[in-house]
């Protein structure tokens, strides 16, 4: 079923609505003339927000949810038995992923542009979509964390402009139908579904060649991946790095001042932009550089470009600010993979400091299976390393994969690491422990986050 068989008003009804993609899907259709319903297993502040709204959710996965629906979407974790999607199905309700279902709207718009990448989508995506503000564009956008410039997780504009934060798992990306795309990197991850790197490169590709004759892939000239994808597409290509002098877009002049942000001089040989970053981190350096590049090819003006960036402070738990415990700085931050851990470690050395503590909860046994010998070697630099039991997310345990185990092999490298069994241990042995002037940050894709709202509460 396409979208646009679906009669205006008629009802579309979101299984997992208030889930931080879904709920913004819901928004989105809500605006296009749809009527909405949708149910949840749990309560939370997003189903709170959505009935404040005049949204019909129900509590529960019931298959009477359903009764009267002409479409139902759902999302990767809701499972075949699912009495909402077996009864839809009994009674040929057409059904939708909620990628496929985002993807028909991206029909919606001509200038849908893809922020895509191993590492970094979140806070891309985020920051193209402020500066496309700031240039007065109204963009719509999509994002896979809340976001203060748009007042929560998508945003509905009155615009060609669709900005979407564009998954690579299951593939999933390759149901939209971009315009234009950023790819940031490829690195290796989700191997619980791709094979190996070369079936990972293999989408990316398939993403790229979605783009059509008259849009633009900007990419990562510094990542070797990225490049051996570009050099099988033949599209309107715009290449950015830090080191690789030979990319259309370098980045040069880059210092560090003493609050931790980064400053730089982002140069084409033929004009030069003075960027000066307000988010901590070496990485959102090429993060930015690519948003630089993409507004350019936008016609968005220099002036707008640079205060646009100054003013961009971060998404949701990407090294966000919680509080304060003994004394010690408390940061949240997503990272989940050894690429971003290092990355989130390397942004706090930058920052005074007296100790570095890192809680980490690892996401998913398949990840941390494959990725052990990374995850293993990758909190060299921080001082005390409490690591939290697997956060199984869409997986069972899959019967030898354990943080035991993932800490004996952390402290056979680096000797740092302890491991905790449960959150209140954890949050008592920090408030015992973190003294004045430490940076304590809670990493992980899970619920980890729930540490950090603890100790600062």
């Amino acid at each position: 079923m396409q979208l646009c068989n679906l009669e205006k008003g008629l009802r579309i009804h979101f299984i997992g609505i208030g889930g931080v993609s879904m709920s913004g899907l819901a928004y989105i259709a809500n605006s296009m003339g749809y009527s909405i319903s949708g149910s949840d297993s749990n309560d939370n502040d997003m189903v709170e927000k959505l009935k404040k709204d005049g949204f019909n959710v129900f509590i529960g996965h019931k298959a009477e949810n359903v009764d009267g629906a002409n479409l139902v979407v759902y999302t990767a974790a809701i499972k075949e038995d699912n009495p909402e999607l077996v009864e839809a199905k009994k009674k040929n309700i057409p059904v939708m992923e909620r990628s496929e279902f985002l993807g028909e709207l991206t029909k919606h718009y001509s200038e849908t542009i893809g922020i895509c990448g191993t590492h970094g989508k979140t806070t891309t995506t985020s920051m193209a979509s402020l500066c496309f503000l700031e240039a007065g564009k109204d963009p719509s956008v999509q994002v896979g964390a809340n976001f203060d410039a748009i007042g929560g997780n998508y945003r509905v504009g009155n615009s060609p402009y669709f900005i979407i934060e564009s998954c690579e798992y299951v593939e999933s990306f390759l149901k939209f139908f971009p315009k234009s795309i950023i790819m940031l990197n490829i690195e290796e991850d989700h191997l619980d579904y791709f094979r190996d790197i070369n079936h990972i490169k293999s989408a990316f590709e398939k993403f790229a060649t979605k783009v059509p004759s008259d849009g633009v892939i900007v990419y990562n000239a510094d990542n070797q991946n990225c490049i051996d994808v570009m050099n099988k597409v033949d599209k309107n290509k715009i290449s950015f790095a830090i080191n690789n002098n030979m990319a259309d877009w370098v980045a040069t002049d880059i210092k560090l001042n003493d609050t931790g942000f980064y400053s730089y001089v982002a140069t084409n040989g033929k004009e030069s932009l003075s960027i000066s970053l307000n988010v901590v981190g070496y990485h959102n350096v090429m993060n930015s550089l690519s948003v630089v590049v993409l507004a350019k090819h936008y016609g968005i003006d220099n002036d707008t470009i640079i205060s646009a960036i100054a003013n961009f402070r971060g998404a949701s738990r990407r090294f966000e600010y919680k509080g304060t415990l003994n004394g010690a700085r408390v940061f949240d931050d997503y990272a989940h993979h050894p690429t971003e851990i290092k990355a989130t470690i390397s942004s706090a050395l930058t920052l005074p400091h007296n100790k570095i503590w890192v809680v980490f909860q690892p996401h998913t046994y398949s990840r941390t299976k494959s990725l052990w010998d990374e995850f293993s070697t990758c909190f060299s630099d921080v001082d005390n390393l409490l690591l939290l039991d697997i956060y199984a997310a869409r997986e069972q345990f899959d019967g030898e994969t354990t943080s035991e185990g993932l800490a004996q092999s952390i402290n056979e490298n680096t000797g740092n690491c302890l491991y905790i069994d449960s959150f209140d241990s954890c949050v008592q042995y920090l408030k015992e422990n973190v003294q004045n002037d430490d940076i304590v940050i809670t990493v992980g894709a899970g619920d980890v986050t729930k540490i950090s709202n603890l100790i600062t509460k």
